[in-house]
């Protein structure tokens, strides 16, 4: 555990210290994590340190939860979800100094009187309170919100073939770009980075035709991972995306691939891949066209794909599937369900407590 343990340390405590990070760096090592995520991580816990003037083993609950308020106090508080990633680290630190294979437990009880305990637990740590607690810039576009910026698409298309101006093509692949980030839920590098061969059928719902599924083959990784894959299935209904793809890959990537494109789905006028800028830029300028919300971005249309599943009545298990969340309290930070759809949840639960009793009233 400590090298050379028949020599007297001048400061053991930093000397321990310094034994519990390597021997952390060396399990995360051994699970082929990223250098750069056990970097963060080791860096995480020597800024946990430094903030509370004590070691591992002298740490409470209660350093956790003032560390937790200064970095969420002063004039640039972090986010809550950055604030959630910090205590899941230290949390995992905590973990690996309480479990009895590598007997920290011990040489601190030995060495110093006291034995390292979790700092962040159940009651202390950050859970999900409001109805949508995310980046305002990311929150779910209503129903209309989402029409409106496809008719804004559509519109600008339109009005550019109307004029017989230079654009139309392109103009039709962006609204197509948008509708297939908001029908399949997929993250700005998750739909650049698609090519033709991602696009799938599904035999259960031969409808529709070749786009029956979207495999994602560049997902986010975990911490320290490779790229997640997933297959995202068709839902009935966004099946309406079938037709819109039908199109783009007929008659519109035709007209803007050159002999040198590749497999690359989306493409620019150049006939090279659509870039994660140009995607964003996309957004922005139908976002603003359409008249709705200016702080809203691309990865909105995510979060309304996950929100709207929720009201289609979709199992979570199947949601968190479908956007590749590891956890379900990832998938329920995406989620800010409509009044409309609560008022129907509500509706639905007094029937059938009262159904009897409220049929009687209204005749």
């Amino acid at each position: 555990m400590l090298a050379g343990q028949g020599v007297v340390h001048l400061d053991p405590e930093r000397a321990v210290l310094e034994a519990m990070l390597q021997g952390w760096r060396d399990q995360q090592i051994s699970r082929f994590l990223k250098t750069s995520t056990i970097v963060a991580r080791i860096r995480l816990v020597r800024r946990f340190v430094e903030f509370t003037g004590l070691y591992p083993w002298q740490w409470t609950p209660a350093e956790g939860e003032a560390w937790i308020s200064e970095l969420r106090s002063g004039a640039r508080p972090l986010r809550v979800s950055t604030l959630r990633g910090y205590e899941i680290d230290i949390r995992m630190f905590c973990e690996y100094l309480s479990d009895r294979r590598y007997r920290w437990g011990t040489e601190c009880q030995t060495r110093f009187g006291r034995a390292p305990e979790q700092v962040f637990h159940e009651e202390n740590s950050i859970v999900h309170v409001t109805d949508y607690e995310g980046d305002p810039s990311r929150r779910p576009l209503t129903y209309d919100e989402v029409q409106a910026l496809f008719d804004a698409a559509d519109g600008q298309a339109a009005r550019i073939r109307a004029r017989r101006r230079k654009g139309a093509i392109t103009a039709i692949r962006d609204a197509a770009l948008l509708k297939s980030v908001y029908a399949y839920g997929l993250r700005r590098s998750e739909a650049v980075m698609a090519d033709i061969v991602d696009l799938r059928r599904n035999p259960k719902f031969p409808e529709f035709d070749r786009f029956g599924a979207f495999t994602v083959r560049h997902g986010k990784a975990s911490r320290g991972g490779p790229p997640k894959r997933r297959t995202v299935l068709t839902v009935p209904e966004m099946g309406w995306i079938a037709e819109i793809l039908g199109h783009y890959m007929d008659e519109v990537r035709p007209a803007l691939a050159t002999p040198r494109t590749g497999s690359a789905l989306w493409l620019t006028e150049r006939g090279t891949r659509i870039s994660r800028r140009s995607a964003n830029d996309i957004f922005a300028a139908v976002r603003d066209l359409a008249g709705i919300d200016s702080t809203l971005d691309l990865h909105s249309l995510r979060h309304s794909y996950v929100t709207h599943l929720v009201e289609f009545d979709y199992p979570e298990r199947f949601i968190q599937e479908q956007v590749g969340h590891a956890f379900s309290s990832t998938t329920a930070v995406y989620i800010g369900v409509s009044n409309e759809y609560r008022n129907r949840l509500l509706t639905q639960a007094l029937h059938a407590r009262y159904g009897r009793a409220l049929e009687d009233q209204q005749q």
